[in-house]
């Protein structure tokens, strides 16, 4: 996979070795400090050049917005194969106090997997099931 670095952080790498996604870091000028429910959209200093079968997904790091109530909007963030632009994430602060992120600090997380393209094919009826017209709580289950 190609990518360019602009940033002085490691390139985007997985934890450990179950992880699905990898760490992305923040590449600032200087501190970004989010009040509540303030939002910010934070530079990574990444590029990436994806296949055309290909799609990043941006999300959240869950310790994140556990210990600090940060979490990214529009979760999880899709990144288009032919997009060229700069990786930036949508931060927010969902916490009752400010919360300050550095440059270098690990702000969300990436995987990249394959999409697949469809066809639409339109019809007049759709094969019932046993859910049928079913939807939100339709089951009952909790």
């Amino acid at each position: 996979m190609k990518i360019i670095n602009k940033s002085n952080n490691p390139l985007p790498d997985y934890a450990t070795v179950g992880s699905s996604g990898m760490d992305i870091r923040a590449f600032l000028s200087e501190p970004v400090t989010l009040m509540p429910m303030e939002r910010a959209l934070v530079p990574t200093g990444l590029f990436i050049e994806l296949p055309e079968n290909m799609e990043a997904q941006v999300r959240p790091r869950s310790g994140l917005a556990i210990k600090q109530g940060i979490t990214c909007l529009n979760s999880p963030g899709t990144v288009d194969a032919d997009y060229r632009g700069e990786l930036k994430v949508i931060l927010i602060n969902l916490s009752n106090e400010r919360q300050t992120i550095q440059s270098g600090d690990r702000i969300a997380q990436m995987v990249v997997q394959t999409v697949e393209k469809i066809v639409w094919q339109e019809v007049k009826i759709l094969n019932e099931t046993s859910r049928g017209l079913g939807g939100f709580g339709h089951t009952g289950k909790n």
